[in-house]
């Protein structure tokens, strides 16, 4: 039984969308209509059809010279996309008739030049619907449909002429805000600005200060909050400045009682868990990266996530809400270094890396167990995203294309079930 599985042909992409004509850098689902959004080095944001596999829209929304370096939405966001340039802007869409708007409808000056991607934050229960949850698990300990070769790549890696897909499935209203127009509730951030009964309606991303995180209002663009609140003054021990750059930032809410909370990694491999209640002081602070932490991911109950960093590791972490503390749940080890990007899919089953050697590695979540490694690209991958009805997963690269796949998809009986 297991050998015949082992012998079935690796299955392609079920679809590669060309069309950008410089590196993708992003990639991310519409939350209910079959939508991709991607954004290129060159400026260019794409809206494609996921049915028909075709673009609907192209347009070119930052500076050609900075490009974008992120594409945000949210199912409680409405219908609308997030960009964010090297441009030192942020600009929030509306999304009509599958095109976008003429014009943003906020337009965010953040003066942030560097590369690492916003967060639109993300309540606990936007994800609790997802109800395929038992498919995956007789496919896994069956040794999954799909499984072949227990091993990873040779560490020949690059792709030959002509040979494009392989996979190795393994067991087991144009608002301008200028920078110095901070919210005067800065100094004394207020609770209720951070909590949400409707959904997210905050972001996060890495501010002009190496070091900084801030928390903008999706709906009045302004900036609400730093993290640290007074980047001066500090202990060594809750100082970012020492940390480096910030590269990587996950904001999200809290079911129990619906606090906005961020995670944001540092250049020197550190990771800090903030509740903007106490905007000081991190509630916790670890490192399990020796290298900058580049990608965060947190599950949809947010109890937990994945990071990738520069180093040989992948680490799965969980969020101890009693106590604020964040640990190590499994370090999975590479042959060759670098995540560039990491998504959770919406039933917490099954996690996505986008990796430096072209690859794109599936993981099963709860476990940590490596699952695939899937294999099209010709350039290094940069994301990679889930859909929302878990059918579809988007990896971009550098070579300028976006490839779409079915990795363990649920059943139509199981998605149709109510």
């Amino acid at each position: 039984m297991m050998n015949k599985k082992r012998g079935k042909p690796p299955p392609d992409p079920v679809a590669v969308l060309r069309g950008h004509r410089a590196s993708v850098m992003d990639a991310c689902f519409h939350p209910s209509e079959p939508l991709l959004y991607t954004g290129a080095a060159d400026g260019e944001l794409r809206i494609w059809d996921t049915l028909q596999h075709r673009t609907l829209s192209s347009s070119w929304v930052h500076a050609a010279g900075a490009g974008i370096i992120c594409v945000a939405t949210s199912p409680l966001i409405g219908n609308k996309v997030v960009s964010q340039g090297r441009d030192g802007t942020v600009k929030c869409w509306d999304i009509e008739g599958g095109g976008l708007s003429r014009k943003p409808l906020l337009t965010f000056k953040t003066n942030s030049y560097h590369f690492c991607k916003l967060s639109v934050a993300k309540p606990s229960t936007c994800l609790a619907q997802a109800r395929h949850t038992s498919y995956l698990d007789e496919s896994i300990e069956q040794g999954g449909s799909l499984a072949v070769e227990l091993k990873e790549p040779s560490d020949n890696y690059d792709l030959e002429e002509g040979d494009h897909s392989t996979v190795e499935m393994l067991d087991g209203g144009g608002t301008s805000i200028e920078k110095d127009q901070r919210d005067p509730r800065e100094s004394l951030i207020q609770t209720e600005d951070f909590v949400t009964t409707e959904g997210p309606k905050l972001m996060a991303l890495a501010g002009d200060r190496a070091s900084e995180v801030q928390i903008w209002d999706l709906n009045t663009a302004k900036r609400l909050a730093s993290l640290p609140q007074n980047c001066e003054g500090r202990s060594a021990e809750h100082s970012t400045k020492s940390r480096g750059l910030c590269m990587a930032v996950q904001a999200f809410y809290l079911s129990t009682h619906g606090f906005l909370n961020v995670l944001a990694s540092y250049e020197d491999g550190s990771m800090l868990w903030w509740d903007l209640r106490s905007p000081g002081i991190p509630l916790s602070t670890v490192k399990f990266h020796s290298e900058p932490v580049l990608s965060l991911a947190v599950d949809g109950s947010c109890m937990g996530g994945i990071s990738g960093a520069a180093d040989h590791k992948i680490m799965l972490f969980t969020l101890d809400h009693q106590t604020g503390s964040c640990l190590m749940k499994k370090e999975i080890n590479l042959e060759r270094p670098g995540i560039a990007g990491t998504s959770i899919r919406a039933d917490d089953k099954i996690v996505a890396t986008a990796g430096w050697d072209h690859r794109v590695r599936i993981y099963d979540y709860r476990k940590g167990n490596a699952l695939g490694i899937l294999k099209y690209h010709s350039a290094m991958c940069n994301a990679v995203a889930f859909s929302a009805d878990c059918k579809l997963l988007a990896s971009s690269s550098e070579d300028a294309t976006v490839a779409l796949w079915e990795v363990y998809p649920p059943s139509d009986s199981k998605t149709d079930t109510t």
